[in-house]
């Protein structure tokens, strides 16, 4: 799988502030690749965040832009 240098800023987001495992992130990752779904929905979904942490995810996210 290719890594975006976003996506890796992504990740690292979610790993050092979110504390959340590589095992999470990457099970996440995997769905991504079948459902084709965005990845911090799949990580909500899958129960790896709670609705704060979501709400922290898409903050970030829109600060990216």
């Amino acid at each position: 799988m290719v890594v975006r240098d976003s996506d890796r800023e992504f990740l690292n987001f979610l790993h050092n502030e979110l504390e959340l495992s590589r095992a999470d992130i990457s099970v996440a990752l995997r769905h991504r690749e079948l459902d084709n779904g965005p990845l911090p929905m799949l990580l909500w979904q899958y129960g790896f965040v709670d609705l704060r942490q979501l709400e922290r995810i898409f903050d970030w996210l829109d600060q990216q832009i």
